[in-house]
């Protein structure tokens, strides 16, 4: 990936963080996008001082200028765009149950995970057309696959993510732009431990449940993202790829 340039947001924790490192460690410049601009100035700073090429951005990526703004700066400091993996967002209400959701708690899930993948991937493949391809990866999740039985706003917002990645997929795939999915399973990030580690959580079922046995580290997920990325997976386009310890094929 020398002499390319990677888009990720959420990329000052978890995942994302890893992605960053994967993406650096191929050779890419990063653009780190992150809600805490602390935390992806942090990054950035390490990238370049090992001799990388990394730009910290602040952007909400539920709102269009913060997202139009994010792509505008990645463009002008390193010229064009590669690689985008659109990562952030949050878990919602676990254990709510759809009829006592309320519109708050719901729109604030829609929006950071599924409107913010459609506001990322309108402005990144403006600036792939531009240039003549690229390559996006978005973050859905297994229960974008499946039902999310407790967390039902979660799960909606990951299928709209699914739903999305197969629409451009299949309308920009003849102007050389490719769009694929990851799907993870449990993974063990900071965000995921707060909210349900507790030995009988959702959570520790699924991993006792799973062939493997085991959550993901975040850099095992980042790693397929960034591999969808890369010309290894040039034939790929539309997949929705579980990465889940083998979750999925349990019935």
């Amino acid at each position: 990936m020398h002499d390319r340039v990677a888009l990720v947001t959420g990329g000052g924790s978890g995942i994302g963080h890893a992605a960053v490192l994967e993406f650096a460690r191929r050779g890419a410049a990063v653009a780190v996008v992150d809600i805490a601009l602390e935390a992806a100035e942090r990054i950035a700073a390490e990238l370049r001082a090992a001799g990388g090429r990394a730009l910290a951005i602040r952007a909400d990526v539920s709102i269009e200028a913060d997202v139009r703004a994010m792509v505008s700066q990645t463009l002008a400091e390193f010229g064009r765009l590669d690689f985008a993996f659109n990562n952030a967002g949050i878990l919602g209400p676990i254990g709510t149950p759809l009829h006592e959701l309320d519109e708050p708690a719901w729109d604030r899930v829609l929006d950071t995970n599924l409107k913010s993948v459609w506001l990322s991937m309108k402005h990144e493949i403006a600036a792939m057309l531009d240039r003549g391809g690229g390559s996006i990866v978005n973050n859905a999740s297994i229960v974008g696959l499946r039902a999310a039985t407790l967390n039902p706003s979660y799960g909606a917002s990951k299928h709209g993510v699914v739903g999305l990645t197969l629409a451009a997929a299949s309308y920009y795939g003849d102007r050389d732009i490719r769009v694929n999915a990851v799907c993870p399973g449990v993974v063990l990030t900071s965000m995921t431990g707060a909210a349900d580690a507790a030995p009988d959580s959702p959570s520790s079922r699924r991993i006792a449940r799973a062939p493997l046995r085991r959550g993901a580290q975040a850099v095992e997920v980042a790693r397929a993202a960034v591999w969808l990325c890369s010309d290894e997976a040039s034939y790929l386009t539309g997949v929705a790829l579980p990465v889940d310890g083998g979750l999925s094929v349990i019935a």
